[in-house]
């Protein structure tokens, strides 16, 4: 049973959450900041806002008209200092964690909207909407705007919408992954329980050639491909293969390149790990050679045919291999003078520890949670490796996620 109380917000969570302190408790409250003074419901270690008496001098107007409600930004209504220093602090604090104290840099601010989201999709009484769940809820918010997007998949929803309609007959919810390629917008559609039947494919491709998609993907299925989708690393054009990962924000993804590419120097042979599709496989290759690894065979075969296309690298072997059960040898690694990983959010743990033994001298890695890239340094450094610098860069603004490129040196 929740209660209505009014207390003070004293600090801002890991989550982006306001956190009161009652009782000798922790209490999170979405959408507040430390100063706010509020009265919420109450209901275990969570809290409901209702309204705010007092504002924090950190509270700004947020810049869309769901924030509040949609939970795809936790932060849009802290101001721009305090949201940068806040960034930061995530990544100092889980080095802390594991008894390391780098210098971290200032947060690099956010250039460019995300090219690519993963949405929801529901049938209402009224038809089709498509959004983010709000905050530590499964309600479906639909969304008529999103500044972090860019326009284009905005643009895009209602007509998504459309042959989404063709393939929920009842109100079930499916997962809606729009990404803006080189070659035009690709549409994944997952989780929908309707047959396609021929009459029902000829509708979704005749749908979506006539609203202009370079593809679309229903379960795995290609419905329509009326442009192959590529994505551009470097001087590659690489082909993008269905639910394969890409970095949300190109401007984003070039900076965090650079940060790579100025670490190795002028390393000759390099490592890159958990590559994908080789965002910065390609602009290390037009320095030194390269050996590309990672889990997804169609993402390494997809590299390996770009590679061939491409005049001016230097040589690119990319092999496929599940790095989290086959991290690579001590001996495998000694063939390189520098190491690039970038793993999901899980970390590289393994290869970390592999690493540590290795006579590797230089290694970057790349990471979207600071906590487990922590963890991953600190085997790092236990084997005689040196933190030389520490950047998070803020590719998904107004949300508690950052991403981080750290250099490591022996």
């Amino acid at each position: 049973m929740a209660d209505e109380v009014e207390f003070s917000i004293t600090r801002l969570g890991a989550q982006g959450d306001g956190v009161a302190d009652l009782d000798g408790r922790s209490i999170f409250v979405p959408f507040t900041l430390p100063g706010d003074q509020v009265i919420a419901d109450i209901d275990g270690d969570r809290g409901r806002l209702l309204r705010i008496l007092e504002p924090s001098p950190e509270r700004i107007s947020p810049i869309c008209r769901h924030f509040g409600k949609c939970g795809g930004c936790s932060v849009q209504h802290l101001a721009p200092d305090a949201y940068a220093i806040w960034k930061r602090t995530l990544v100092i604090d889980a080095f802390k964690a594991r008894g390391l104290d780098p210098e971290v840099h200032a947060l690099e601010p956010p250039e460019g909207q995300r090219r690519r989201a993963a949405l929801k999709a529901q049938r209402t009484e009224g038809g089709i909407e498509i959004g983010f769940h709000a905050a530590a809820s499964h309600e479906l918010i639909g969304i008529e705007e999103c500044p972090v997007l860019e326009p284009k998949l905005v643009m895009a929803l209602p007509t998504v919408a459309k042959l989404i309609m063709l393939l929920l007959p009842k109100r079930t919810e499916v997962r809606v992954v729009m990404t803006l390629t080189r070659s035009g917008l690709d549409v994944e559609i997952d989780g929908t329980q309707r047959k396609l039947t021929p009459e029902i494919r000829s509708q979704l491709a005749i749908g979506a050639t006539r609203i202009g998609l370079a593809r679309l993907v229903v379960s795995g299925d290609v419905v329509v491909e009326t442009l192959q989708p590529f994505m551009q690393f470097g001087p590659a054009d690489v082909p993008l293969p269905p639910a394969v990962f890409v970095q949300a924000v190109e401007a984003a993804e070039t900076a965090i390149a650079n940060h790579v590419v100025t670490a190795l120097g002028k390393a000759k042979r390099v490592a890159d790990l958990f590559c994908g599709l080789g965002a910065f496989t390609f602009p290390i290759a037009m320095r030194a050679r390269v050996s590309a690894y990672d889990g997804s065979k169609p993402a390494i075969a997809a590299l390996a045919g770009a590679a061939k296309k491409t005049s001016g690298l230097k040589p690119i072997d990319a092999i496929v291999r599940d790095l989290f059960r086959d991290p690579l040898s001590t001996v495998e690694l000694n063939q390189h003078d520098a190491v690039v990983f970038d793993p999901p959010r899980a970390g590289a743990e393994a290869q970390s520890q592999r690493l540590a033994k290795s006579k590797v001298k230089t290694v970057v890695a790349v990471s979207c949670n600071p906590a487990t890239l922590a963890r991953d340094a600190r085997h790092l450094v236990d084997g005689g490796f040196k933190i030389e610098s520490v950047t998070p860069v803020d590719q998904f603004v107004y949300s508690a996620h950052v991403e981080v490129v750290a250099v490591f040196r022996r």
